[in-house]
């Protein structure tokens, strides 16, 4: 799975872009400011129809223009070309289009070109909320686990419908009850593909950490599932419901699963130094790409934005080997060239492109 062609309009800082990256290694290398998380970031919105920086459409459109288009040509594993269109204009309107006929559903994009985003917002993984580390999970399964979309989303509606009855004046026991019976298989569902989610994910991981110099022995990943793991989850709702009500939402389920990674029982963001805490969370993104791989026989394609932040050499070098072994395409920004290239193989192929003032040229190179 790559990107061979990347024309981009109006996209933040971007005013008319049009590149052709190579199916391994693409850098990036500019001054700040000159547009090189932008270019990242239209990918991603190629890949998944939003930034990994905002939600809200507008913001990603070039000041004083009326919209953005983002359009690549994707070679799948067949080796078959298709073309992916994204257009949303500061109306609010907006259209998604694969070879010439639109897409109703973002999932249905995601599906295509699946992209994995390393940047300083990763150390949510750490240190954010449980839903960051519980996405990791959730976004292995949706392209592993045929099964999991639709349960995933009749799970979250069923949430909502139980949050919005706890938060009634007066509530009906019976309606809960209907609920409750409603949620607790799905709950149950939701939670075994998780399980076998982490399961693929540790064995990758753990298969990575092991190369990793300087890092505490006793690293290791938990899965939690949302409630207590002796009960059942219908019984859990309803020996807890009373304080539910109280709360008004549902405090317990396969919402509240979580990833817990630690250090000799010590969550590891108060333990790692800030390099060590980078490469581990590196080495949880490689690990998705990896059982990704193994069970679809397909590759992600992997933004990294400055790479050299918060890594130094070594670990570079340690990062830079991993996705080549991986053999995924590769997106990677910094400001200098000659920092960004001494992290790879020597023998690593690549493309290299200059940016400037919102303009990316190619600079030609020898391998």
């Amino acid at each position: 799975m790559s990107l061979r062609q990347l024309t981009v309009t109006d996209f933040r800082n971007l005013k008319t872009i049009n590149i052709e990256p190579g199916d391994r290694l693409n850098v990036f290398f500019g001054d700040n400011g000159s547009g090189k998380t932008s270019l990242l970031e239209s990918i991603n919105t190629l890949s998944l129809a939003r930034s990994f920086r905002t939600h809200k459409q507008k913001n990603l459109i070039n000041h004083g223009s009326q919209s953005y288009t983002v359009f690549g040509k994707v070679e799948n594993d067949s080796s078959s070309l298709f073309s992916v269109g994204i257009q949303r204009s500061k109306n609010g309107e907006g259209a998604i289009r694969v070879n010439q006929k639109n897409l109703t559903s973002a999932a249905e994009l995601a599906e295509l070109l699946p992209v994995r985003v390393i940047n300083t917002s990763s150390f949510l993984i750490l240190d954010g909320p449980p839903l960051e580390r519980r996405s990791m999970l959730d976004w292995l399964m949706f392209h592993v686990e045929h099964e999991f979309y639709g349960v995933w989303k009749q799970h979250e509606k069923c949430v909502k419908q139980r949050n919005s009855l706890l938060r009634h004046d007066k509530i009906d026991p019976l309606q809960l009850d209907i609920w409750d019976d409603e949620l607790a298989p799905l709950v149950r569902r939701l939670d075994t593909i998780r399980s076998r989610g982490f399961a693929l994910l540790k064995e990758e991981f753990y298969s990575l950490i092991k190369d990793i110099e300087g890092l505490p022995g006793q690293l290791k990943l938990h899965y939690s599932r949302g409630w207590d793991k002796e009960s059942d989850i219908c019984v859990y709702l309803k020996q807890h419901r009373e304080r539910d009500i109280g709360l008004g939402y549902t405090r317990h389920g396969a919402h509240r699963a979580d990833i817990r990674v630690t250090v000799g029982g010590l969550l590891a963001s108060e333990v790692l130094s800030r390099g060590q805490q980078k490469i581990v969370i590196c080495a949880l993104l490689l690990a998705q790409g990896m059982a990704f791989t193994r069970y679809t026989q397909r590759r992600c394609v992997y933004l990294i934005d400055d790479l050299p932040a918060e890594l130094d050499l070594i670990y570079r070098k340690q990062l830079c080997s991993w996705l080549e072994e991986l053999g995924s395409q590769v997106f990677v920004t910094g400001v200098q060239s000659n920092e960004l290239l001494e992290s790879w193989p020597e023998t690593t192929e690549y493309k290299l492109f200059h940016v400037k003032h919102g303009t990316v040229a190619e600079v030609t190179c020898s391998t």
